[in-house]
């Protein structure tokens, strides 16, 4: 079999797209929250913990820390006790305090929309600045999370496994466009159909369109 093409993995990445998002047309975050202050917290507090879990804890948090302000001064050990139940919350929550800290002083309490400025953040890195780009200001922003990683080495768009580099692999064979919804629609595939332990192809409905690369 010939070597796919950049060109040609544009096509299919964009067929692909297009499949997912008429069987998934009305995803976005999956963190449930009011504004873009929420989200960003959300999202911190989602690495290595599921969405549910930081559903469930974050409406206590916001209820006694509602602004970036609120949240920056607040006691750390408040903070601590309100997402106790997350993974990692002694980190977690010295990162949420200092990024509000921040976020009061230098952005008026506003989130900045650019990955350089997000990535500044305690606690945010390419993957919680490109979900924070693309949910909450409609900017391009590919999210590695640990389905797009998976389904897009099953699918030949990269072979990489190192999150950034899988970005940058995905970068030349997804339209710019389309970045952020993309990822969203993976994701939910990943969780729906494709799953790490077993694929589901029998049910799948881009098998026609994916080289099955299991690794």
């Amino acid at each position: 079999m010939p070597k796919e093409t950049i060109s040609s993995k544009l096509d299919r990445s964009f067929n692909v797209y297009s499949i997912l998002k008429k069987a998934y047309p009305n995803l976005t975050t999956f963190l449930e929250h009011k504004n873009h202050f929420e989200l960003l917290i959300a999202v911190i507090l989602s690495a290595q913990c599921t969405d549910e879990r930081v559903n469930k804890t974050t409406p206590g948090l916001f209820k006694q820390f509602p602004t970036a302000k609120a949240l920056g001064n607040g006691n750390l050990d408040d903070i601590k006790h309100c997402i106790k139940s997350i993974n990692f919350f002694n980190n977690k929550s010295k990162n949420i305090k200092e990024t509000a800290l921040i976020l009061d002083k230098k952005y008026n309490g506003t989130v900045p929309d650019t990955l350089n400025e997000l990535i500044k953040l305690p606690g945010v890195g390419r993957k919680t600045a490109n979900v924070i780009l693309g949910q909450a200001f409609g900017k391009p922003g590919i999210t590695v999370d640990t389905h797009v990683n998976r389904l897009s080495r099953r699918l030949g768009f990269t072979q990489k496994k190192e999150a950034v580099p899988v970005e940058m692999d995905l970068q030349k064979v997804w339209k710019e466009d389309i970045w952020s919804d993309f990822s969203t629609v993976l994701i939910y595939h990943g969780r729906q159909i494709c799953t790490a332990r077993k694929a589901k192809c029998d049910d799948c409905i881009i098998e026609h369109l994916c080289p099955k690369i299991i690794s």
